[in-house]
């Protein structure tokens, strides 16, 4: 029984995103604090929920964390927990007496927020059905804006290298950077954020190897 092959397609779509795209959980995030906020049970906790998620947003979009990086700062927060834990707040009292913090947000907020983001966001992917790379068989077809002429380069020699420059980014879409050289040393392509990179690196892959094998098909 003959093992059944990827269905991989014949042309291939890659785009390149702008960091905003990452801010999608606090899209999300505050989505759901509209509607808890405003028609279930509101709650000066879901202010923190909100401030807390907008931070890490901020944080990975900041920053790019490799590997080494990553487990460095997992290392670090572990570190500084076990300190906390085990040395400062056994033989540490702070009288908070007449001190709070109040991070309550009307449902206004959330709701001003969920439009905001889901405006930005969508003007972002409306964008990239405009400004793509196609890869096919035969040649590579650069397309920017809606009325612009296209770039178009060959596909024989063709290589490409992925890169993962940050793992949060990774975890959150799978994205990763691209760099796809035709062949001439001045035609470098650089797309710092694909999404679903490995998936693209696989289609990259299988049709790099089928133009290679194309002209012994053709002649036999």
């Amino acid at each position: 029984m003959s093992e059944k092959k990827p269905n991989y397609p014949n042309e291939i779509f890659i785009r390149s995103y702008p960091k905003i795209i990452f801010f999608w959980p606090l899209l999300i995030t505050s989505f759901v604090l509209w509607l808890i906020q405003a028609f279930i049970d509101p709650s000066n906790v879901l202010g923190y929920i909100w401030f807390i998620v907008f931070f890490v947003n901020i944080f990975v979009t900041a920053f790019d964390f490799s590997s080494t990086k990553f487990f460095v700062l997992i290392l670090a927060i572990v570190i500084v927990i076990l300190l906390l834990v085990f040395l400062v707040l056994p033989n540490y009292t702070v009288d908070l007496t007449g001190i709070s913090i109040d991070l309550a947000l009307p449902w206004e907020f959330y709701m001003v927020m969920t439009l905001i983001l889901f405006l930005i966001l969508g003007i972002v992917v409306i964008s990239t059905r405009f400004e793509y790379y196609k890869i096919e068989m035969n040649e590579i077809f650069h397309k920017t804006g809606i009325f612009s002429s296209a770039e178009r380069f060959p596909v024989k020699s063709l290589r490409f290298r992925k890169e993962i420059p940050d793992v949060f980014e990774f975890f959150m879409l799978r994205a990763g950077s691209l760099t796809i050289m035709p062949g001439k040393a001045d035609e470098v392509m650089i797309l710092n954020t694909v999404l679903n990179i490995n998936k693209k690196e696989k289609q990259l892959d299988w049709l790099l190897s089928h133009v290679s094998v194309e002209p012994d098909e053709i002649d036999s």
